[in-house]
């Protein structure tokens, strides 16, 4: 699987090779700088290594080569971890880390945009589970509509953003991995910071009214509209959850304090 490119591209081994949810995965080396070798075979993944490519660095990190499937960025040698980072107490810095990462992705660039998945088309799936299950996804489903009928702040989406996709790369900053590949309102972005990265962060007493202050201040994004891609978010992800049967325990809580702070406790 690797060795067509190891041969392309001139690269040594640095690590022993494993798969993740995203690829299969391995450390090397081009010209002695640490890379990471990635090998893709969904078209999701594919299309997240060419928006990678199209970021050229800026709040992604570097592509050095890519080619179909396969995708070479430096690899992060920082010791920092946001995971780590909340966990230990940091929750405020590593949530401003998270904004600021999304703000550079979302920077508005002259050259054309890659061919990308409209928002609206992701969520889909909301509608029918809404219709199935009712309940909160119901009002989930119904705030998602209101945002997507009238977007604010179109821009090139990650798709993912979350303590695990957003590495320490030394001196080149903290930068983003592994991304969707959207295109739509900049709010849905945010959202997923606020279901990660445990139970125990998310729901921790405090923390969700905290993070939707930081958040709200450092996007610029009215704190009313964040709530409702809160709540939005939380409601495709609870669906993709259900269909793969899986207890959507933190993301049903995330949208329950989102509901409850847009106003919304009339549902069973």
């Amino acid at each position: 699987m690797f060795d067509k490119y190891l041969k392309l591209w001139n690269l040594t081994l640095d690590g022993d090779a494993f798969v993740s949810l995203n690829g299969h995965l391995l450390p090397v080396r081009q010209r002695g700088i640490p890379a990471m070798l990635k090998i893709s075979h969904t078209a999701e993944e594919q299309a997240g290594g060419l928006l990678m490519a199209w970021w050229d660095g800026k709040g992604a990190a570097p592509v050095l080569a890519h080619d179909g499937e396969a995708l070479l960025m430096l690899r992060a040698q920082g010791p920092g971890s946001l995971v780590q980072m909340t966990r230990s107490g940091r929750d405020d810095e590593a949530t401003r880390i998270l904004c600021a990462v999304a703000a550079q992705l979302h920077a508005p660039v002259t050259r054309p945009i890659p061919a990308l998945v409209p928002l609206e088309q992701g969520f889909a799936a909301l509608w029918d589970a809404a219709a199935m299950h009712g309940g909160i996804l119901e009002y989930c489903a119904r705030t998602a509509r209101e945002l997507l009928a009238a977007p604010r702040d179109v821009a090139v989406l990650h798709g993912d953003i979350h303590h695990g996709n957003v590495l320490d790369f030394g001196r080149s900053g903290w930068l983003a991995i592994d991304p969707k590949g959207l295109y739509g309102e900049r709010g849905f972005d945010y959202a997923n910071i606020f279901c990660n990265p445990d139970c125990e962060s998310a729901l921790a007493p405090g923390a969700f009214a905290r993070r939707i202050e930081i958040v709200a201040n450092a996007s610029g994004i009215d704190r009313r509209r964040l709530l409702q891609w809160v709540l939005a978010w939380t409601g495709l992800s609870i669906t993709w959850m259900l269909e793969d049967d899986i207890a959507p325990g933190t993301n049903l809580g995330v949208a329950k304090l989102a509901a409850a702070a847009l106003g919304i406790d009339d549902y069973p």
